[in-house]
């Protein structure tokens, strides 16, 4: 008797649950998917469990080989690397046009690299289109949940405190010891030269960009105690790789090989920041660093947990204002090097508007030639590899479209950055003189252009990297010619960012 009660308890759960996935999952998928199709929307037809996971996979497996080695320069430059990281991506476009559906399991996407769909998502200001927790869950423990990860009115409360400090009139104060930083770097390459007959020296430069980096944004969040703040973001450079093993932009994070791993440094990073804020705070006669600054505005805010909310934005800062600076200063001295005329108006410009060659705030908003140098090579080679948005709810998209709650959209920007209806029959070369007249007359559809992404979640660190980067490329282009080593071999690779999967090896010759 037993026995059969316990069965009939199981066969009970078991139809349960089979009423629940077909209800509740299965027919949700299927209407949403519908809600898309009556819009004119169409894309690739899906499995019945796993949608389009498995041609992604197939296609994606077709293109892992390929690399761009060429020597030539026009082929370095040309090649559009979303066609290579995300094939299916670039396969599916070529098949439905720029906006078309797909699916992951039974999670409904839109893909979206329509310049006027792009403009009216720019124009959106609703609270209800946010980051997927789905996507952005693999990088908590580097993200927490501050301000790159978290959603609705906890971000908008974390953006009001923390977006004031990277106002350009703060930024401008930081110029001094991103000069210093950047010196102890030219230092170091000039010493490499010498020990090498001192003539000329092959360096690789993207690893040297990012400790400089995260000199720079260690500076800046902890002031006098940045070399502990070195330690921290060594600790997060760590993690950053950890999490990124898997490589891959969908699958599940649970049977990862290096849990244990991730978790150590999750906890040691965190307690460092912690542990350097307070000693911090104890030093009230020393000036006041951007974590405090942050810290006491999010007390000021009495909604949040000051300790928390200080650990998720320290770990989200280095992220924004350390990684994606140094892989677009990156690409940026790959790009010159491949150009040495540009190098050279470079310098006729510091010659003109630096006194003795010394960069400081006034001079930086003159610097027009490097300024135009900088916004190129984020056009063709932007860190971030897409936009991606989940609506919460239903949100209506200007007179266009509605995108139905629970879907995804995507924007790729490279794909938008190099679209010749945009850009021109040379939207594939490096001009950037099409920048001369800022970026509204660079192109067509202005809005197509996104280095720092869309809408109300553009980068609140903008002006801090784009005075950076103007400070990194004067300085070594002032110091230093450049030419691309020949061991270097351009593949470019998806790690959250987008960068050189095989590093950028320079000849560096002393000026």
């Amino acid at each position: 008797m037993e026995n059969y009660l316990l069965i009939r308890i199981f066969s009970s759960l078991i139809l349960i649950g089979v009423v629940y996935f077909v209800t509740g999952i299965l027919f949700e998928s299927y209407k949403v998917k519908k809600k898309i199709q009556k819009q004119g929307i169409k894309g690739p037809s899906p499995s019945f469990l796993h949608g389009n996971l498995p041609e992604m996979q197939e296609i994606q497996l077709l293109n892992a080989e390929k690399e761009i080695s060429s020597a030539n320069v026009d082929d370095i430059v040309a090649q559009d690397y979303s066609s290579i990281i995300f094939p299916y991506f670039d396969h599916w476009r070529k098949q439905y046009g720029p906006v078309y559906t797909y699916s992951t399991g039974f999670k409904q996407h839109l893909y979206i690299t329509d310049p006027e769909f792009v403009k009216e998502m720019n124009l959106c200001k609703t609270l209800d289109l946010g980051k997927p927790p789905y996507v952005t869950k693999r990088f908590a423990p580097l993200f927490g949940n501050g301000i790159i990860r978290s959603n609705g009115h906890f971000w908008a409360l974390q953006r009001k405190i923390v977006a004031p400090e990277f106002f350009m009139v703060k930024v401008k104060s930081m110029v001094g010891s991103m000069v210093e930083s950047t010196q102890a770097l030219i230092k170091e390459w000039e010493q490499r030269i010498e020990s090498e007959g001192g003539t000329e020296a092959e360096i690789r430069v993207d690893e040297d960009l990012k400790g400089l980096s995260a000199n720079v944004i260690a500076r800046a969040c902890f002031g006098t105690s940045y070399f502990k703040g070195e330690q921290i973001f060594s600790k997060l450079r760590f993690l950053h790789k950890a999490l990124t093993k898997q490589g891959t932009l969908f699958g599940s994070t649970r049977f990862r090989k290096n849990y244990k791993e991730i978790s150590r440094l999750e906890r040691e990073i965190e307690n460092l920041i912690w542990e350097t804020v307070e000693e911090r705070q104890r030093q009230s006669s020393v000036e006041k660093d951007l974590m405090q600054l942050i810290l006491e505005e999010a007390v000021n805010a009495g909604k949040l947990s000051p300790k928390q909310f200080i650990v998720d934005n320290c770990k989200s800062l280095y992220f924004a204002g350390h990684d994606t600076t140094a892989i677009s200063a990156t690409w940026c001295l790959m790009l010159l090097a491949l150009h040495p005329h540009w190098q050279s108006q470079i310098r006729e410009e510091l010659s003109q508007f630096c006194n003795n060659g010394l960069l400081d705030a006034n001079s930086l908003s003159k610097l027009k030639t490097v300024t135009m140098v900088i916004q190129e090579s984020l056009r063709l080679f932007p860190p971030t590899g897409f936009v991606v948005r989940e609506a919460f709810e239903e949100v209506q998209i200007g007179n266009i479209i509605t995108i139905p709650k629970g879907v995804c959209t995507w924007t790729l920007i490279s794909t938008l950055h190099r679209d010749p209806d945009i850009w021109g029959e040379d939207a594939n070369k490096f001009r950037p003189e099409r920048f001369a007249d800022g970026i509204s007359k660079a192109c067509k559809f202005p809005q197509a252009y996104l280095p720092f992404g869309i809408g109300t979640r553009l980068c609140v660190g903008r002006n801090f990297a784009m005075v950076e980067l103007k400070i990194v490329i004067s300085l070594i282009v002032s110091k230093f010619t450049l030419s691309l080593s020949p061991n270097y071999i351009h593949s470019p690779t998806f790690r959250v960012l987008i960068e050189p999967k095989h590093g950028l090896q320079l000849l560096i010759q002393k000026i």
